[in-house]
């Protein structure tokens, strides 16, 4: 987008001082993301991002989350009188509407932030960026339990294992482009584990198995630390809704510790990482422990495993749909996506007693 577009964005905005540039920010796959530099050194930068509404179609409850999300969140760290508040929380800025987020002509939907200045995100998986992740996003979660609002599903039944189940089972009754033959053992295989896969939804109807807010993308790199390597907050609040602490705990373990890249089709490098494992769960358990109930703790294995299954799940029922979902790179992507996880799954459930041992250990 032109610069002289981007500015006249940013006029919507209740922003300090005067622009003096609007540059590409980051490499953001859903949002496009934008730098906003003032001429004067006192003001704060700012960060301008598109909001994806194809993705997050309801704009309003997605930024009504958010702003009730970080209000609680800087009303916890004021009360504890913790310094530099605006590099432990976001900070959304106001439109001339009096909303969080500004509504173009062309319905697209803008945002404003402020800029968190020296604060670093990173990549790398290992113990130490594993169990800082585990710390964080505990954190995160305990910090949310009372949280007097009701927030939505920014997007309904994200990690619904039954509902992923009735899409693989209509994807393998239509078997629209003819695809079932080649992967008939790989569903056999799903169906039989089916049932234990989809008791998360059944334990939360029998009331044993709360929803609380979560963040549901909880990656490495949406966290942010100072240049000292400590922990400022954690970022990209698009994902946050009623969930099963589940998500948070087996959606980092899915992508973090598995040896390989979740599309590597040599299947001899798939495998569970322990070591993560046991990094992120001591992490997790040491914030996170004090609000989880018997039942969650219990199924923390559950949720390991949990991860990869429904990704398997996703994948294959996108591959015999006829690859309608996910960019595909060659014809067979989605296949090898769907065995690796299956792999996965697999190489977790292997693990599951000394997952629990584990546990237990460090939850004394």
């Amino acid at each position: 987008m032109e610069e002289k577009n981007l500015l006249q964005l940013v006029s919507h905005f209740d922003v300090q001082g005067t622009v003096k540039s609007v540059k590409p920010l980051g490499n953001g796959l859903i949002n496009d993301t934008y730098k906003v530099t003032m001429n004067e050194e006192d003001e704060p930068a700012y960060v301008l991002q598109r909001i994806n509404n194809a993705i997050f179609k309801d704009v309003e409850l997605l930024q009504s989350n958010i702003e009730a999300v970080t209000a609680h969140l800087r009303k916890k760290l004021e009360e504890k009188q913790v310094a530099d508040i605006d590099r432990r929380v976001l900070h959304f800025i106001k439109a001339e509407t009096g909303k969080t987020y500004w509504r173009e002509a062309d319905d697209t939907y803008w945002r404003m932030m402020r800029f968190i200045p020296n604060a670093f995100t990173y990549e790398t998986v290992n113990e130490k960026y594993s169990h800082a992740a585990g710390l964080a996003f505990g954190e995160f979660e305990a910090a949310l339990v009372d949280l007097p609002q009701q927030l939505g599903e920014t997007i309904p039944d994200f990690h619904n294992m039954e509902l992923r189940a009735r899409q693989l089972k209509e994807a393998v009754q239509n078997n629209p482009v003819k695809r079932l033959s080649v992967v008939e053992s790989m569903v056999e295989e799903l169906n039989r584990n089916m049932e234990e896969m989809c008791k998360a939804e059944q334990l939360h109807r029998d009331g044993k198995l709360p929803k609380r807010i979560c963040h549901c993308d909880t990656k490495v790199n949406n966290m942010m630390f100072d240049a000292d390597g400590n922990i400022l907050c954690v970022i990209d609040l698009d994902t946050v809704m009623p969930s099963y602490v589940f998500s948070d705990y087996g959606d980092f373990l899915r992508t973090g510790a598995n040896f390989t890249a979740e599309d590597d089709p040599n299947l001899a490098n798939v495998g569970f990482n322990m070591d993560i494992f046991k990094a992120f769960t001591k992490g997790y358990l040491t914030s996170a422990g004090t609000f989880l109930t018997p039942i969650e703790r219990e199924h923390l294995p559950f949720a390991a495993k949990l991860f990869p299954f429904m990704q398997c799940v996703r994948f294959l029922t996108d591959y015999i749909n006829g690859d309608v979902y996910y960019k595909i790179k060659y014809p067979e992507h989605n296949l090898d996506r769907a065995k690796n996880q299956l792999a996965l799954f697999n190489s977790v459930c292997l693990h599951e007693e000394e997952m629990k041992n584990f546990i237990a250990e460090n939850s004394k």
